[in-house]
Parts: C-alpha cells; sequence; structure tokens
C-alpha cells in the first residue's frame, strides 16, 4: 500500500488517504487498511477519526497513546477544524446554508443513518455548514443515460451538479453524506444514500474528499495539512 504522507512529527501523522481504502478493520472484510499500514510503521500507532472507505483525504494518526489521548480531547472539544469538497446532486439553491438536523440510524438499512423522519435510536447532534463554490451542468456517465437518469431540463445527456466546500462542526458517521440527503442534494456516486443516482462522467467514486484538517500538537502549536484536489475532481469542475 502506497500512502503519501503530508505530515509528520515524532507523535503524529498526516497522511493523503486514497479512495477505497478502510480507515480501520471491519467484520466484513480482510482487506489492508490505513490502521494495518500504520501499525506496520509504528507499533503504537491508533485511528484518531475516520474517512469512509470511498472518501480520500487529509487524515491524522496518532503514533502513540499520549498523542491519542491528546488529540482525541480536541475531537471532543470541536476544537479541530476539517474542511470537506463534495460533488452534490442538483442545484444547490442557497449559496451557504447549515444543516442542523440530529442523525440517528435507519430503520430500513443497518449500514445507513438518517436524518429527520423516520430515523431510529438515539438521535445525536450534528452540524454541517456549506458553501456553493460552482454549480454545474455536466455530462452523465453513459450508464446512467442508458437507465434514463438525468436533469429533465438538460435532455438526457446532462445533469445539473454542485461544487460545495463543507465544515462539518461535529464528528457523526456519514455526516456529510447523510445531510446533504437530507437536503436533497445527495454526494454525486454516492452508491450508499443514493444508488442509482446521477454521477457525472469522469467520477467513479463518492464525489467526497477532505481537503484540510487543523488541528494542535502536543507542543500547543496549530498545524494545518492540506491534501490536492483529485485529479477527476479537477477535470469535472474545470
Amino acid at each position: 500500500m502506497k500512502i503519501k504522507i503530508l505530515y509528520e512529527d515524532s507523535n503524529i501523522l498526516a497522511i493523503d488517504k486514497p479512495s477505497g481504502i478502510l480507515s480501520h478493520p471491519d467484520k466484513f472484510s480482510k482487506e489492508e487498511t490505513i490502521l494495518d499500514w500504520a501499525a506496520k510503521k509504528f507499533k503504537k500507532a491508533e485511528l484518531v477519526h475516520r474517512l469512509d472507505k470511498d472518501t480520500s483525504g487529509a487524515m491524522i494518526i496518532a503514533k502513540n497513546n499520549k498523542a491519542h489521548e491528546f488529540l482525541k480531547s480536541q475531537f471532543v472539544n470541536r476544537e479541530i477544524k476539517k474542511t470537506y469538497v463534495a460533488i452534490v446532486s442538483g442545484s444547490v439553491k442557497n449559496d451557504r446554508g447549515v444543516i442542523n438536523k440530529p442523525i440517528g440510524r435507519s430503520p430500513k438499512d443497518f449500514r445507513r443513518h438518517l436524518a429527520g423522519r423516520g430515523a431510529r435510536g438515539e438521535m445525536r447532534e450534528a452540524i454541517t455548514e456549506y458553501k456553493v463554490l460552482k454549480r454545474l451542468t455536466l455530462p452523465l456517465a453513459p450508464s446512467l443515460i442508458r437507465a434514463g437518469v438525468a436533469s429533465p431540463d438538460k435532455g438526457r445527456t446532462e445533469g445539473l451538479f454542485s461544487f460545495l466546500e463543507v465544515r462539518p462542526k461535529t464528528g457523526r458517521t456519514h455526516q456529510i453524506r447523510v445531510h446533504m440527503k437530507y437536503l436533497n442534494h445527495p454526494v454525486a456516486c454516492d452508491s450508499l444514500y443514493n444508488p442509482g443516482g446521477p454521477c457525472p462522467t469522469g467520477i467513479s467514486r463518492l464525489a467526497l474528499h477532505a481537503r484540510s484538517i487543523e488541528f494542535k500538537d502536543l507542543k500547543g502549536k496549530t498545524i494545518k495539512v492540506e491534501s490536492p484536489l483529485p485529479k477527476e475532481f479537477e477535470k469535472v469542475i474545470k
């Protein structure tokens, strides 16, 4: 596994996680994970947070327990700043907004979470800020054109999309994906929350990328790590 290192000191490692790799082992897969990779380099490595398998971008790893506890407290106290970019389905009306909607479990699929009506179990506070960077009309992937999935005002070959900057203020599982689904603008190419939905030509993975993460090191210095925009995103939004 080849992983690009974005930042490193004696306690903390920040990497550029590729799409398609699990952060942490689960009971459904035996494939190598980011934690497996880190543990080979640092025996006491621990994950401080996770990115979904198909999400790419900036991710921090603690090299030891002291760093893990220090970073974890920053997450708990909401001191860590995370910025994502996403391509979502449809033309988002407002230039910016805040989604403040608790997240629970889906009653139909154990893999999914849900905001709003129908959610089950413990409802956990979830807040997501977003800003529209660009509204786009893009050609649809050929398989979707054949299936008749397209924007009605652009014919059967194009769809409307929005390129967003997204800042989650809380850290719930699938938070951005769930909140964008709640807003009726699901993340493009999201096979779990929008199966069969519009997917622009050139994107073959979940269109969500962790652009940057800002935290304090053990000396109290503020560190901001940035992950380059994936090439497939660059081509689509140009």
